[in-house]
């Protein structure tokens, strides 16, 4: 921010203090001194919002309002101290009244709205969008609880709340913003003047209160935000059923209301779960969509202009009911004929799809979804018989090709169909994951629409992953190429004339050992095991799923373990496996993947006959704020998944910017991380996604067994139980499987050639100079994949915005 000094900083700070805490800085707590530089900044940021707000009216700029279940923001403090640049003067005034704004920004906890990439991703292309001076808000959900807090209990995940509204909802600004919600009840038709009426009887209404979080950008005037909906009821309380004496009764009501925004993502492996999450995604999206309506009405007068001023973007199917919601505004509100409220949806809703899972692709039943949202179903249905019509036509004859393409089939309502039925643009978020999407998860959809399928691969908000979290490499490349990357990331390229320098190679060396030790000082307070700096940090943390396959990073570690034991003067490179994930709280297999990774490691570092060459370290209840200690200190990135299920990934990147080496599979953004890089770079192995898909109708694991003794040896100490634990049903799972299908994701097709490339890894770790020259080039590279570009690449191609400030 301009002209902010440490002396008018220190000022807002006493006022701060005085006013809202009644205290002065000498008798202040840290937790009070904490919330302080929090308003002070929110106050800042706030004014900034307003006179961004203004500029965006008076120009008539077009706004991008980003659906999504969740925003996996991290901490905000450090972050928009960092973006207003004032990061220094805050930290020397809070150092002149006696605090440490290190100990400060670490009382802050991560925010709980998200959990994974999908989160992750939203959140930085709101950062993006700020940084390149659009106009932009995202919308979603205020859980009390965010997912959970990971404990690990003798190996097992046990879910805790996470309370972070305590010390992290001071960003919030509650707003005036209140929207009735409806669920239930029915719908009775009536025609009026030519015109159907159609009117909500005896739902149940529940309220959505508004709370808005400031979003930052790098050194701009711009300032975003981010809207979050509470649940709460019309009543608190049945007085007549208190006074009777059925107090639980009377705030039955409160309860199930406030449930909505409670947790993100409830187990949905029961009825019960499922009627929840999809109250969550409706009470968001009805909220949200009424709040963008209310707003371009107030400031252009007609809904006709929708889609001039304002681009809807669905980010992944949670929020697909944008588009009958919109539809209900537009017909029962405003008296829309369909055709027209069907081109203003059309032509305002855009969709990113994030996943080739087919069980990630949601449907729900259709007894439950018309049950709660009867006149949502109304509209749906009717969508949906208007583009089998549509389809009819392109497809005579062919009802079970109409089937599989319908939004409404088999009893279920397929949100995906929905979303691109709808939406005027489709897209994948890697290049290989956009053509899977085209020739093989919408093929259909394709030939009918090919105009609408575009890709956009994911980014990361590299300054939040180099110059905030890896302050130490940034002030060297300031040093080397000036500080031009801050704005621009592909100055970063500029760091490959530097690649055959000893002088920096060493340096960069130095600084990866700094960070490691960072980190090592983490594990040993966090986990109660010392680890070695200068061994090999191979590290894969990500959210725990089959397919990203954890697992093979154990089958490896397992065999590796096998030769140390034969040989403890293996000649090997000593190594830290470090993971970090979590699970879903009703996905058994992936819990017993995390125990069966936390028992092995019980073993192996217990075990003093391997010379400390190899130790894993599972590191609990992994988030944005512990990553930011583990991508700087990383040297082997792990992004194993099987070829052709994970969309992108975005951990990849932010490894690749700190400069660890890719170890992975020609999946996601991998193939462009090994396009920018090349071979010599990266260590890339296993099956492509091409012969994948042509292994899978003819695969059996069990042959894999039979022919590699390694495999074997790893499946009978599987059986025969691991420090006392015995992990029979994972070897089930891989040679006989669940309903008929064994290993789904190749595991033991893929083990082989993963054993080569680690071996490969090791090799080139023994020569300094060697994996120095491939860090710096993964940095150096890495330029590509910031959320800048991504964001430029979505206004440009897909949403037609036009920058507020430049």
């Amino acid at each position: 921010m301009k002209n902010m000094t440490k002396i008018e900083f220190k000022k807002l700070l006493e006022q701060k203090l005085m006013r809202v805490f009644g205290t002065e800085y000498k008798d202040a707590s840290k937790a009070v001194m904490y919330k302080a530089v929090c308003l002070v900044t929110r106050d800042i940021l706030a004014q900034k919002r307003l006179n961004f707000y203004n500029r965006i009216k008076e120009g008539g700029h077009k706004q991008i309002y980003y659906m999504s279940m969740e925003f996996l923001l991290g901490r905000s403090l450090k972050n928009n101290l960092f973006n207003l640049d004032i990061l220094d003067i805050a930290q020397n005034a809070v150092s002149e009244m006696g605090f440490d704004i290190e100990e400060l920004m670490e009382i802050e906890p991560d925010a709980g709205l998200g959990n994974g990439g999908l989160g992750r991703l939203a959140a930085a292309y709101l950062d993006s969008l700020t940084s390149c001076g659009y106009a932009a808000g995202g919308f979603s959900i205020r859980y009390d609880y965010g997912i959970f807090n990971q404990k690990i209990v003798d190996g097992w995940q046990v879910e805790m709340p996470d309370k972070w509204l305590i010390d992290g909802g001071v960003w919030l600004n509650a707003r005036d913003s209140v929207y009735e919600v409806k669920f239930g009840g029915h719908i009775e038709e009536r025609w009026e003047n030519g015109r159907l009426i159609c009117e909500h009887k005896d739902y149940t209404p529940i309220i959505a209160v508004s709370f808005e979080m400031p979003i930052s950008g790098y050194q701009t005037d711009a300032t975003n935000f981010l809207r979050l909906w509470s649940a709460k009821t019309k009543n608190d309380i049945d007085m007549a059923l208190f006074s009777k004496g059925e107090y639980l009764q009377a705030i039955e009501a409160k309860a199930m209301a406030e449930a909505i925004s409670k947790i993100l993502y409830p187990a949905d492996n029961h009825f019960e779960g499922k009627s929840l999450r999809l109250k969550q995604q409706y009470f968001f999206v009805s909220a949200s969509m009424q709040c963008v309506v209310k707003y371009h009405l107030k400031t252009y007068g007609t809904l006709d202009t929708l889609p001039d001023k304002a681009a809807i973007h669905i980010n992944d199917t949670h929020p697909a009911l944008c588009v009958p919601e919109l539809m209900r505004i537009l017909l029962d509100v405003h008296g829309y004929d369909w055709d027209k409220a069907w081109e203003i949806v059309c032509e305002t809703i855009s969709y990113t799809n994030h996943t080739v899972m087919q069980e990630a692709l949601e449907k729900w039943p259709q007894g439950l979804f018309e049950s709660l949202l009867p006149r949502i179903f109304q509209i749906v249905k009717e969508i949906n018989k208007r583009y089998c019509g549509e389809l009819w036509k392109i497809f005579p004859g062919e009802w079970t090709k109409i089937s599989e393409n319908a939004i409404l089939s088999d009893g279920e309502i397929r949100m995906a169909n929905l979303c691109l039925v709808a939406s005027h643009s489709v897209n994948g978020v890697s290049a290989l994951h956009s053509e899977i999407l085209k020739n093989d998860l919408f093929e259909d959809y394709y030939k009918v629409a090919p105009y609408k399928f575009k890709n956009v691969t994911n980014g990361i908000t590299y300054r939040r992953w180099l110059a905030e979290a890896n302050p130490l490499l940034t002030k060297y490349i300031t040093e080397l190429i000036g500080d031009k990357f801050l704005h621009n990331a592909d100055e970063l390229e500029n760091l490959l004339a530097f690649k055959g320098n000893h002088t920096v190679l060493n340096r960069f060396a130095e600084i990866k050992l700094k960070n490691k030790e960072r980190l090592a000082e983490y594990i040993k307070k966090a986990n109660g095991v010392s680890v070695d700096p200068n061994a090999i940090f191979d590290v894969q943390v990500k959210r725990l799923h089959e397919y990203k396959r954890q697992l093979l990073n154990v089958f490896h570690i397992m065999d590796l373990y096998r030769r140390l034991k034969e040989n403890p003067n293996l000649d090997v490179q000593p190594r830290v496996f470090i993971f970090g994930a979590k699970a879903a709280g009703s996905y058994y297999m992936a819990k017993l993947i995390i125990r069966l990774i936390y028992m092995l490691g019980e073993v192996i570092n217990n075990d003093p006959t391997i010379n400390d060459k190899i130790k894993i370290i599972f590191i609990e209840n992994y988030r944005v704020s512990l990553a930011e200690i583990i991508m700087p200190a990383s040297e082997i990135s792990e992004q194993i998944s099987v070829a052709g299920k994970e969309a992108s990934g975005t951990g990849n990147m932010k490894f690749m910017i700190n400069g660890a080496v890719t170890i992975g599979t020609m999946d996601g953004a991998n193939v462009e991380i090994h396009e920018k890089v090349g071979d010599e770079n990266i260590f890339i192995f296993g099956l492509s996604s091409q012969e994948a898909d042509q292994l899978y109708p003819r695969y059996n694991p069990t042959e894999y067994y039979s022919h590699d003794w390694r495999i074997q040896s790893i499946i009978d100490k599987l059986r025969a139980g691991i420090n006392g634990v015995n992990f029979s049903e994972i070897a089930d799972r891989l040679l006989i499987g669940y309903g008929g299908v064994a290993d789904p994701y190749l595991v033991l097709a893929d083990f082989a050639s993963y054993v080569d490339a680690q071996a490969s890894v090791d090799v080139a770790y023994k020569d300094l100079y060697r994996f120095q020259r491939m860090a710096i080039t993964n940095t150096a590279k890495s330029g590509f994949f910031s959320s800048d570009r991504s964001v430029e690449e979505y206004a440009n191609k897909i949403w037609a915005l036009s920058k507020v400030v430049k």
